[in-house]
């Protein structure tokens, strides 16, 4: 009698345990809620993270401050761990999608569906619509973190297909983002390293007018225009540039214009598909401008952020302005190209 007691109590026991467990581990179903409930209700959030892509010739590193507020407002400081002077700030507001470049004021408008077109590994919301598409979403829980895979919507990159997503288990906010090639090789690699929700905003945070004066403006200024003027004075000649990646094409003309103030070289490249580079230096001292208009997406190319439209991607690097434009290459060639010429020496 003793004995069957004892099997009794064991068995009991043994089943509470396993009740408990269950009770204490979240399923996929319970994660996939709780993410969905986080952005539907809060009001918005501020975050910081280090990205590192190796999507071009050389990795780049970028230090990246997020803000969302409810209402559909962004803004987005990608500040390249190199040089900060190449700043950028992507940013929505009532008036539309922009890409700022503070130190060398320039802006552009975009006539783009930003963040929706496209994943973002750093957006809260984007991780989340990413895994809310996916039906095949894999799904794993550790000591730490729950962990998604999941299918991405690289419109420009099909080289990407995939991601894996971690979230903290106590606050179900976003850790770390690797981008994944079809090879399963982290190309891009996103760690969060704070996360505030439904933190509080200045009328002015998401104003195109402040985000373009960030830092102490008069010294900005008064070195901007001291650069300006040597310019002028020693006329710098134009280190031009080129691709390492033609898709099969060769330079086939060099022509050199020189402007009333800077200089401007068009690469013509013919072969298995024709394109042509544009690159152009200007020394006219900086004036705040309406930002110009551009119909396409917005593209990250590792060590600036290009506007791409159908024709043609535009960028600007370390003072100088590039125009790629072709009827040939396709939109990923196209960024392919771009991203080659980051860092090369002239020929």
């Amino acid at each position: 009698m003793k004995k069957t007691y004892s099997y009794r109590m064991a068995f009991i026991l043994a089943l509470l345990i396993l009740v408990l467990a269950a009770c204490g581990e979240k399923t996929q179903e319970d994660v996939i809620a709780k993410l969905e409930d986080n952005k539907e209700e809060m009001t918005g959030y501020k975050a910081k993270a280090e990205m590192s892509m190796n999507t071009g010739q050389e990795e780049q590193k970028f230090n990246i401050e997020i803000w969302y507020k409810q209402e559909d407002f962004y803004r987005v400081s990608l500040e390249n761990s190199l040089d900060e002077k190449e700043s950028q700030v992507i940013l929505k507001n009532d008036d539309g999608v922009f890409v700022l470049t503070p130190a060398l004021d320039k802006s552009f408008k975009f006539q783009t569906e930003w963040p929706e077109n496209s994943s973002q590994p750093y957006l809260y919301q984007s991780l989340i619509s990413d895994i809310l598409k996916d039906t095949e979403a894999v799904f794993e829980s550790n000591e730490n973190h729950y962990v998604f895979k999941t299918k991405t919507n690289y419109q420009s990159n099909n080289n990407l297909p995939s991601q894996e997503v971690y979230f903290d288990k106590d606050t179900y906010t976003p850790v770390m983002v690797n981008v994944l090639d079809k090879d399963e090789n982290a190309l891009v690699e996103v760690k969060f390293s704070s996360f505030e929700m439904d933190p509080s905003f200045n009328e002015d945070d998401f104003s195109m007018e402040k985000n373009m004066t960030q830092g102490d403006a008069a010294e900005e200024e008064e070195e901007a225009s001291a650069q300006v003027q040597e310019d002028s004075e020693t006329k710098e000649d134009l280190t031009v540039l080129y691709p390492l990646f033609t898709a099969g094409a060769e330079v086939s003309e060099k022509k050199e214009v020189e402007l009333e103030n800077g200089s401007r070289v068009i690469l013509t490249f013919e072969g298995d598909k024709n394109f042509t580079l544009i690159e152009e230096k200007n020394h006219t001292a900086p004036v705040l401008s309406s930002p110009q208009e551009v119909r396409g997406e917005i593209v990250n190319l590792g060590n600036t952020i290009a506007a791409l439209s159908d024709n043609t991607i535009e960028w600007n690097y370390n003072g100088t302005d590039f125009t790629l434009a072709s009827e040939e290459l396709t939109r990923e060639e196209m960024i392919q190209v771009a991203q080659s010429v980051q860092g090369q020496t002239t020929k």
